[in-house]
């Protein structure tokens, strides 16, 4: 039903990948097919122990779910994530200020469910345009979506990077759910900041319709933003819809 692909890379300033990416096609449970981003912060070990550990209860919570519902699968492993990440952030003095941007996305049929907590991106490619599907949960975009601010001023606001929800931070937490339709000649963008914030979103668009395959087009992505400053971890992840004649040959 998908077919995907990914490129993490630790950037040029940053010592540790603190992101962490998980992607299958095939069914885990009951979703046929998942797409993990999670964006780790805190430290370098706390961040990288939270966005790890966050994919990992994720994804060996839900074979055992007895939902059948996306959201409610989603909604029941986030959750327990959080639960898990939380008490061990409050027992541990090494980790105690961890927790985790986490975007998680799962094509059902010709719909796309996408859960997401913190600020990183889904983007739908269609037609040469990209649009942002999720909004962020920053402080940042809280006022730019208030008027205070405007995009401009945004990118170089110095509290462009406080968020307002996370995984593994608070006590609870709760995802902002979004639905897309998806047509066949769509394109599913997920990143983490590293990329957007050094690219412009032309530039990300110009790149995937330019190369010759998505894989092409995620080692080029993170090598275009590593070559306009690589500030941060960047993670790239490009799904698209498959026909049915590609998913019968696929299997």
């Amino acid at each position: 039903m998908l077919e995907a692909c990914y490129v993490s890379d630790v950037g040029r300033k940053r010592k540790i990948n603190q992101d962490s990416v998980f992607i299958t096609t095939k069914p885990l449970g009951s979703l046929p097919n998942l797409l993990l981003l999670a964006d780790g912060m805190g430290g370098h070990k706390a961040g990288d122990y939270a966005s790890r550990t966050a994919i990992e209860i994720i994804k060996n919570e839900i074979p055992a779910s007895e939902e059948t519902d996306p959201v409610q699968i989603l909604t029941r492993v986030i959750e327990s994530a959080n639960k898990k990440l939380y008490e061990k952030s409050v027992t541990d003095i090494n980790i105690s200020a961890m927790g985790t941007r986490l975007l998680a996305a799962c094509c059902v049929a010709s719909q796309l469910t996408v859960a997401n907590i913190g600020d990183s991106r889904l983007y739908l490619i269609r037609e040469n345009t990209m649009v942002q599907v999720t909004r962020a949960h920053s402080y940042v975009a809280e006022m730019m979506r208030s008027g205070t601010i405007n995009r401009d001023q945004a990118k170089n606001h110095p509290k462009k990077n406080y968020i307002t929800r996370a995984v593994g931070a608070f006590p609870r937490t709760t995802a902002d759910f979004f639905y897309v339709d998806i047509l066949p000649e769509d394109i599913i963008l997920i990143c983490s900041d590293g990329l957007t914030n050094m690219l412009e979103d032309e530039q990300i668009l110009s790149v995937v319709y330019q190369e010759k395959s998505m894989q092409e087009a995620c080692v080029r992505l993170v090598e275009d933003a590593n070559e306009n400053g690589g500030a941060d971890n960047i993670s790239v992840i490009l799904a698209r819809p498959l026909s049915k004649k590609e998913d019968r040959h696929d299997d």
